[in-house]
């Protein structure tokens, strides 16, 4: 479920799906990944305006920051073993 309001970059808690499309607010950004079908129907409006609201809270608050880097680097996800897994 979509929270009323969606403060982006605030926390690292935040996360939740629209159909298959999740969202997850980080405090460096926010990250989609899966799939969002914006069907020609109300169902697909209602998705396309909470993807919408995501999108703008996301521009609002990138063009509040006055010291917004050029970029940031980005830490890759770490590859450990699997302790449960035997081979």
């Amino acid at each position: 479920m979509t929270p009323i309001s969606f403060m982006a970059y605030e926390n690292e808690t935040d996360s939740f799906l629209i159909e298959n499309l999740t969202v997850e607010n980080r405090l460096d950004r926010i990250s989609l990944y899966g799939s969002l079908d914006i069907t020609k129907d109300r169902i697909g409006l209602e998705r396309a305006l909470k993807l919408k609201r995501i999108i703008d809270a996301s521009i609002e608050a990138l063009k509040r920051d006055k010291q917004l880097p050029e970029s940031i680097e980005t830490d890759s996800a770490e590859t450990i073993e699997n302790p449960f897994y035997e081979s």
